[in-house]
């Protein structure tokens, strides 16, 4: 499993693809990483389950979108880990920025969405405010894990890819998240297991249209 300092140089040593800033809605999320005795982990939220709220209960990094008060992306994902889990980046080490990513064209077509890597030299205890259900430090060498990779059933027919990380059912990364770890560990020379089956490619290319 990479290291911290394998993931620092990995992030030096590329420039991330970033969407034209002419887009109308931008948001941040923060990829957060502390150094355990057994390799790197990352934070995960839960998302509360919100009526109205088309991320209700998923399973996501903390951020959200740019407010007219953020600088820029960047900015908002650390306000946003501030207020979502009690967790202040200002001293943490940035590590780098992963390819920015569109929303679902389906229902947020015109949204951007930029991740920020960060190294924390302590861990903070995690305060969820009312936006987050649960959060929680997860290894990234179990997110390799043959046995953590289950499909994940969205718009009520298709199974995506997805990663288990705590309980079943509940607690699995796909969509949004799935595709910024995909980028991650591409970037670290350990791409993930390609789980996308046709049909979903296929589904994929026509909700971009």
């Amino acid at each position: 499993m990479p290291s911290l300092d394998d993931i620092r140089r990995a992030l030096a040593a590329r420039e991330p693809v970033v969407a034209p800033a002419d887009r109308e809605s931008r948001a941040g999320v923060a990829v957060v990483l502390r150094d355990d005795p057994d390799g790197p982990s990352v934070l995960f939220i839960e998302r509360a389950h919100r009526e109205g709220d088309p991320w209700s209960g998923h399973m996501a990094f903390p951020g959200g979108r740019v407010d007219p008060g953020d600088a820029d992306e960047r900015r908002a994902a650390e306000r946003e880990t501030e207020e979502e889990v009690g967790v202040s980046l200002a001293d943490a080490e940035f590590l780098g920025r992963l390819d920015d990513r569109q929303g679902n064209p389906r229902t947020h077509g015109r949204l951007i969405i930029s991740a920020f890597v960060y190294a924390l030299e302590e861990s903070p205890p995690l305060v969820p405010n009312y936006e987050v259900e649960q959060a929680f430090w997860f290894p990234l060498r179990d997110l390799m894990a043959t046995e953590n990779h289950v499909p994940y059933r969205a718009y009520s027919r298709l199974d995506f890819p997805g990663i288990l990380v705590g309980e079943p059912d509940r607690h699995i990364v796909w969509g949004l998240t799935y595709s910024f770890l995909e980028g991650l560990f591409s970037i670290l020379g350990r791409p993930l297991p390609d789980r996308w089956t046709e049909e979903m490619r296929s589904y994929a290319r026509r909700i971009e249209r």
